[in-house]
């Protein structure tokens, strides 16, 4: 198996719901569900790894809260080996709709303190050698973004391949969120985009379009992932063939980190060296059963994420 690493935000979680019509300024809503959950691209994809029982590498960091030291209590292995911002934990209050979307409100908090110096610190390069990492939470760490060429470089010099899931630019996909995003995408492996991200950054009508153009800007053998939802996933690989997995039909309770586990499932099964098909299903179906459990499970094993 190949060493994993994951790289990103990790922060709280309060999720409720569902909402909708959307509320009236001072007016109070009831909703059927609320879950409080360690959260942020990141930690969901490392609580997928976990849950697996798979050994991974974690870097991150936490608020100097009660909220931080409840994260680091979610990660006994990994946690000690974090800086502690002195600001307060990130925070993002996620609602969901009935139609299966989810909006998000977030603060600022510990994840303005992230940098390339510590986050190249908490990893072990020595160990990482032809690994993957998992790159994410790339516009709300604008410390460590601003500095990604120093984590590049890292991955360069210890021979691991970058797997990067930007999220959605909370400006939209500006002039400079692109090209950003063009510079992160020329030095990393694997592009984990969903399909709203995809056609935004691309300008593409179709998914093929979107993988054919987001490909152009990667190094020769780089792979393109678009996540699709209920219409499942796609690959393109270095060859130019496309591969698909269709979304099991599920009870869906809410979708929040749905693509943060699927980026999880998807690099496991890939460093087990399965097969492209194989790699799109375990991500497909390891999302789907969390997306439609309480509490989430994943599909591998009967644990809690």
């Amino acid at each position: 198996m190949r060493p994993l690493a994951v790289v990103g935000n990790v922060n709280v979680d309060l999720i409720l719901g569902p909402v909708a019509p959307w509320p009236q300024p001072g007016t109070e809503v009831m909703v059927a569900h609320d879950d409080l959950r360690v959260g942020g691209a990141a930690g969901n994809a490392a609580l997928v790894w976990q849950a697996m029982g798979l050994p991974f590498q974690f870097a991150a960091n936490i608020g100097t809260d009660h909220y931080g030291s409840w994260l680091a209590n979610a990660f006994p292995d990994h946690a000690p080996r974090w800086p502690v911002s002195p600001r307060r934990t990130t925070l993002s209050v996620g609602l969901t709709h009935p139609d299966g979307e989810r909006t998000f409100f977030t603060t600022n908090g510990h994840l303005l303190d992230m940098t390339a110096p510590a986050v190249c610190a908490t990893l072990d390069g020595a160990a990482m050698g032809q690994g993957l990492l998992l790159l994410c939470g790339c516009f709300i760490t604008d410390a460590l973004a601003a500095n990604y060429a120093a984590l590049f470089d890292w991955a360069d010099q210890h021979d691991v391949a970058v797997a990067l899931d930007t999220g959605w630019p909370p400006e939209g996909w500006t002039e400079a969120a692109r090209a950003d995003t063009a510079l992160w995408l020329s030095r990393s492996r694997i592009a984990l985009f969903n399909e709203i991200e995809a056609s935004g950054f691309a300008g593409a009508k179709t998914i093929e379009e979107a993988a054919e153009t987001i490909s152009h800007g990667m190094p020769g053998d780089a792979l393109v992932v678009i996540k699709r939802g209920a219409d499942g996933a796609v690959v393109r690989d270095a060859d130019g063939h496309f591969y698909r997995a269709a979304a099991n039909p599920v009870e869906v309770i809410d979708t929040i980190g749905a693509g943060d586990i699927f980026n999880a499932a998807f690099l496991a099964a890939y460093a087990h060296s399965q097969p492209l098909p194989v790699c799109l299903y375990n991500g497909v179906a390891t999302a789907s059963k969390a997306i439609s459990t309480i509490p989430r499970k994943i599909a591998q094993q009967d644990q809690s994420i």
